[in-house]
């Protein structure tokens, strides 16, 4: 730091070192010096307890404009060093072409982020919120750590200017069900914040693709379906992936093997109503119900019917012992995210909408396994289920569609 000083003291420096206050774009560190004093630096002012930035929140409930003035650093001239070092041949391109955007940057959206992140899966990643402080805190984390993984682009902003030219948005944003609110309540308080947001953020992406995770998932996915006004191939709820991946931990579990080799579905609501498909449980191809052929019945002597039914009180037991699920959730939509970057033509059982399966009539938006790619879901698969798991998922789909009647749009 002495040095430092003597060089600055130094009279003839040259005339490019001039000191300029002016905005800098997120992620940018570039400084400019004064000649003959240094300006205070932005650890010193936060060390002194000095604020030092002026941050205001979007608010989710209105639509959010371009060209906000949050900043996530101070900003200056370009160095002279720069021009030294780089010969510039052509401009850098500004979005990826599998640039992935995160509303919500909670408990949820902040596991997401870290599963895309960690296994590499994004390279260009956004995140909106409309807390600043929290926002600024993860995002200023992930960018610390961006060498460690691979030198991603991270942007964070409480403007949704920032999400523009995604190829997947990923709805993580919502409020919690409080005391005494009915389901109902929730449902319509949730779709009121996507009602508001969508809009905005198909205006700056709109070729993108929609994954819902914000719960309850499959009335939501319905919710942005209708206000999105996208194909119905271009909203993906999160659905029932993770209980799909929770049924088969649970089986392994029970046989001793990895969940991997477990094949096993489960079908309809996110939710109490969810139909695990024994008829198709294998492994290696050996069907489950070739060897027990009531297996999941209540005439099980072996009673893996208990397996399903845990399957749905896992996700409380979790909240209940941690106060959230959000490892599995994240790495659940990673996945659905990685098959479609990665056009896998994956099949992943998500929400979609299922009016004329199974003899469904209604606009509904429920699980089913689905093959997943560049864009978005390409296929549903027909599954042969057996008249009793046909009648559950029906019944399953009359559950959603009771709640989902009475929701504005």
């Amino acid at each position: 730091m002495i040095l430092f000083s003597r060089i600055l003291s130094i009279a003839s420096l040259p005339k490019c070192v001039t000191w300029a206050m002016c905005r800098i774009p997120r992620r940018s560190f570039r400084r400019n010096f004064h000649r003959r004093s240094l300006p205070p630096t932005i650890l010193s002012e936060i060390f002194a307890g000095k604020k030092t930035k002026r941050i205001t929140a979007a608010d989710f409930g209105k639509d959010a404009t371009a060209g906000s003035d949050l900043q996530r650093a101070v900003s200056y001239e370009t160095l002279c060093l720069k021009e030294e070092l780089l010969c510039k041949v052509s401009e850098p391109v500004g979005d990826c072409c599998h640039k992935v955007t995160i509303v919500g940057a909670g408990m949820v959206g902040v596991a997401i982020a870290n599963a895309l992140l960690f296994q590499r899966i994004v390279s260009h990643i956004a995140i909106v919120d409309a807390f600043p402080k929290k926002l600024e805190g993860e995002g200023m984390d992930y960018c610390h750590g961006s060498v460690f993984l691979g030198d991603p682009r991270i942007d964070y902003d409480t403007d949704f200017c920032i999400t523009s030219n995604s190829k997947v948005i990923i709805l993580a944003a919502g409020v919690r069900q409080i005391k005494g609110e009915t389901r109902l309540d929730l449902v319509q308080r949730n779709s009121e914040i996507l009602k508001n947001i969508v809009p905005t953020l198909i205006s700056y992406s709109p070729n993108a693709i929609f994954v819902i995770v914000s719960n309850p998932v499959d009335i939501l996915s319905w919710v942005t379906w209708k206000v999105s006004g996208l194909p119905v191939y271009r909203v993906i709820g999160s659905g029932t992936h993770l209980d799909s991946a929770r049924f088969r931990y649970l089986i392994a579990d029970r046989i001793g093997i990895a969940p991997s080799s477990i094949h096993a579905y489960i079908i309809g609501e996110h939710g109490d109503s969810q139909v695990p498909l024994w008829s198709g449980v294998n492994v290696a191809g050996v069907q489950f119900r070739d060897i027990l052929p009531n297996i999941g019945l209540e005439t099980d002597d072996e009673r893996w019917f208990e397996v399903s039914r845990a399957v749905i009180r896992l996700g409380p037991t979790v909240r209940c012992l941690k106060g959230y699920s959000n490892t599995a959730v994240g790495l659940s939509v990673a996945d659905i995210v990685d098959a479609i970057l990665n056009n896998t033509q994956r099949v992943i059982p998500v929400s979609t909408m299922i009016q004329g399966h199974h003899d469904i009539c209604h606009e509904t938006f429920l699980s089913l396994p689905c093959t997943i790619g560049e864009n978005g879901i390409t296929n549903i698969i027909r599954m042969r289920i057996t008249e009793l798991e046909k009648k559950l998922f029906q019944a399953s789909a009359n559950v959603v569609y009771n709640v989902q009647k009475d929701v504005k749009t």
